[in-house]
């Protein structure tokens, strides 16, 4: 059975960090390509960070380049969003998403940026 378990999210003030993981299990997790997503309320779901299988390439939103960092630990089957001087525009539910032939996506988790 094939599961992507987010967590490290909650609320945070301007300016303060959250470690999001992504836990992922019944699938090759090495062979699929890693990305976090974010829907804002309102707002279409967008590609906040993508990583290759290595973890050798990485990509980010323009919104988010210099304060987000993802990363993964194959041995742990577990991607990880960091994510500093987060702004009350960052709020949002944050998925995790594995694509390779298949496609597959976590429940979320939420991240609320407010003073």
């Amino acid at each position: 059975q094939v599961q992507l378990v987010e967590s490290g999210g909650g609320l945070v003030q301007p300016g303060g960090s959250l470690r999001l993981s992504c836990a992922a299990s019944g699938f090759t997790f090495s062979s699929y390509v890693m990305s976090w997503y974010r829907q804002a309320p309102g707002k279409e779901r967008e590609l906040v960070a993508i990583i290759n299988r290595i973890g050798g390439v990485t990509n980010y939103a323009e919104s988010v380049k210099g304060r987000f960092t993802i990363s993964r630990d194959n041995a742990k089957n577990t991607v990880y969003l960091q994510m500093n001087s987060l702004k009350p525009e960052d709020t949002a539910v944050y998925y995790c998403n594995a694509r390779h032939v298949l496609d597959y996506w976590g429940q979320g988790t939420q991240v609320t940026v407010s003073s």
